[in-house]
């Protein structure tokens, strides 16, 4: 390979890392816009959601972790939903599969939308899942794809988000 291909491919490759490596949202850090309509129909905005602490979680109907933790983030939610806590869920499944995101979510309270009804650029390529991002009361990103091994659970939700619920 001549020098200049191999260094036109090297700083190609660079480039893909760097962007792939991109998504990765700073904590403290002004959470990126999102958007969305949800499967009631409702528009849904982040920014609208500003004094509230926003957990938002990215799930799909054949993903047996996401699955598992979505009755903990249904109790969660309505424990705390009076204290100012919204909990967006959004699917990534194929649109052809709507009718499934809606059998599974009617079993649960918390609002939902699809990922192609929903604008989240700034959160990059959502290729892992379960993936949840908190975002506080000021906007700021505080935790970025926080799930753990065995995904969320109750004392991960009273450990992360519930000091965030007690700041004003």
């Amino acid at each position: 390979m001549p020098p200049s291909r191999f260094l036109s491919v090297s700083l190609l490759l660079m480039a893909s890392v760097t962007a792939s490596n991109a998504h990765a949202l700073d904590a403290g850090k002004p959470a990126p816009p999102l958007t969305a309509r949800l499967l009631d129909g409702t528009p849904f905005s982040l920014a609208s959601e500003t004094g509230k602490v926003v957990i938002v979680n990215f799930w799909a109907t054949y993903c047996a972790p996401c699955r598992a933790e979505m009755p903990a983030l249904e109790a969660y939610y309505l424990k705390h939903r009076s204290e100012g806590l919204v909990l967006l869920g959004i699917s990534i499944d194929d649109p052809g599969d709507e009718a499934k995101v809606r059998k599974v979510m009617g079993a649960f309270g918390y609002p939902s939308a699809l990922a192609q009804n929903a604008n989240f650029e700034g959160y990059g390529r959502i290729w892992h899942i379960p993936l949840t991002f908190v975002i506080d009361r000021r906007g700021n990103t505080r935790k970025d794809g926080w799930y753990v091994e065995n995904g969320i659970d109750a004392p991960l939700l009273e450990q992360v988000v519930t000091p965030l619920l007690q700041e004003k």
